[in-house]
């Protein structure tokens, strides 16, 4: 049995999906997919922080976000136990477990997040020619300038995951702003 009966759209409410139970139910606006390589640091850093933001801004209806990883190491795994403690340490937490980036999310998301070039470089070559997604590098949105996101995997202690929350703060803030300013 179906639950979805029909799409339609308010303009003052934006997309609706109407429920089997009769209720309506906001359809996001837009996607973004937070990507590294194992999908145990970085992006599932990202991932709350962007959700946290996008609370903050009132617009957290308007948005479906993951994190994804290039490779398949940590498939089916929490975060790295500095990520959740960072997290922690900030008021969030996460239930993510790992999952592998899938050509199906270039048809899916909007946006795809790279953290490094060696990222970037991996979204590069396996975008298919229908994606939707536009693949950008985060960090260029970090006003400090400072573009590249350092996986902090191989660091001792938590310095690196703290460093990885604050870049993400200011680069998902500054990437949600500007696409609500359209």
């Amino acid at each position: 049995m179906f639950n979805l009966l029909c799409l339609f759209s308010l303009p003052s409410l934006g997309p609706k999906r109407l429920l089997a139970s009769g209720k309506a139910s906001i359809v996001p606006e837009k996607s973004a997919l937070f990507i590294c390589l194992g999908n145990i640091c970085r992006s599932p850093i990202a991932e709350a922080v962007c959700k946290k933001v996008v609370v903050d801004l009132g617009v957290s209806n308007r948005w479906h976000i993951d994190s994804a990883a290039i490779g398949p190491w940590h498939v089916g795994n929490p975060p790295d136990p500095r990520a959740i403690s960072t997290l922690k340490a900030h008021g969030l937490s996460t239930q993510h477990r790992a999952r592998q980036l899938s050509t199906e999310d270039f048809r899916k998301f909007d946006y795809i997040f790279g953290m490094d070039e060696e990222n970037m470089d991996a979204l590069k070559t396996r975008t298919p020619k229908d994606s939707k997604a536009e693949c950008l590098l985060l960090g260029s949105f970090d006003p400090s300038g400072e573009t590249i996101i350092r996986d902090p995997y191989y660091d001792r202690g938590d310095a690196g995951f703290e460093k990885c929350y604050q870049q993400c703060v200011s680069s998902c803030t500054e990437f949600i702003k500007k696409i609500h300013e359209k």
